[in-house]
């Protein structure tokens, strides 16, 4: 799990997130909605954020949730510049509740009931990233970025209909907004491992100096494992997953 407060990002592993949600269910007020503004895939398991809040809350719908995702920069959005995420969750009443309960002047949510779509697009963007950023690393100029961003949304899209997300989605600002956003911003963490690594550095020399962390790094394993368990093609996915573990020259 990964959660950010004022700039500062605390990686907690799986195992610990389960544990501290398991002591704390007990005590959250019944009929509370919860809402995951994680963007990843639980490697161990394949289980998205939402699959693993199910796992651990009270069974019989005591408490609805939602997912946030989408182009959204936290420093842009902290210092009150325009933003735009999609809030997605399977009741729209309570849905609607979150869109009034959340939106400001300069942050809009539109709300979507695909909660799997949104999740799938908003991980799997940062394993697209990582290769994007490798291009501009190699210096293969704004044609090759292009093709592997819309290509690498076709490969996302293809992962999230096998996985029973709406194919619509990731046109939206879950999928395609904060894909672009992740692939082109010097802001994005997985952009610019990726540009490191294809400027010749180590994929462990980079993360043991690193300040931040690239979720596409570990999201990358659960992505190629998902891309062989549903059968789907992904190889930009599997040429990133070769990159990192395989020790494939970029």
């Amino acid at each position: 799990a990964v959660a950010g407060v004022d700039g500062v990002i605390l990686v907690v592993p799986s195992n610990v997130f389960r544990g501290v949600l398991t002591r704390l269910a007990p005590h959250l007020p019944v009929g509370v909605p919860l809402v995951s503004a994680t963007k990843g895939i639980e490697v161990e398991t394949l289980a998205l954020m939402t699959d693993i809040l199910r796992d651990l809350l009270p069974p019989g719908g005591r408490h609805p949730l939602a997912v946030l995702s989408g182009p959204s920069f936290a420093a842009e959005v902290a210092r009150g510049a325009p933003a735009a995420v999609a809030l997605a969750c399977r009741d729209p009443r309570v849905g609607r509740h979150l869109q009034e309960a959340l939106t400001t002047e300069t942050f809009k949510l539109f709300t979507t009931p695909d909660v799997i779509g949104v999740q799938v697009g908003g991980a799997l963007k940062n394993v697209i990233a990582l290769a994007a950023g490798g291009s501009d690393g190699l210096g293969f100029g704004a044609n090759a970025r292009a093709a592997l961003i819309t290509r690498g949304l076709a490969e996302i899209s293809r992962l999230g209909v096998a996985m029973g997300a709406q194919p619509w989605t990731f046109s939206g600002l879950s999928g395609l907004g904060d894909l672009v956003l992740t692939c082109t911003d010097a802001q994005s963490r997985n952009h610019t491992v990726g540009y490191r690594i294809g400027q010749g550095e180590t994929l462990d020399r980079i993360m043991s100096d690193a300040s931040f962390v690239a979720e596409g790094v570990v999201t990358v394993r659960a992505a190629y494992a998902l891309s062989r368990k549903y059968r789907v093609l992904m190889p930009i996915v599997e040429q990133v997953y070769a990159v990192l573990y395989e020790g494939k020259d970029p």
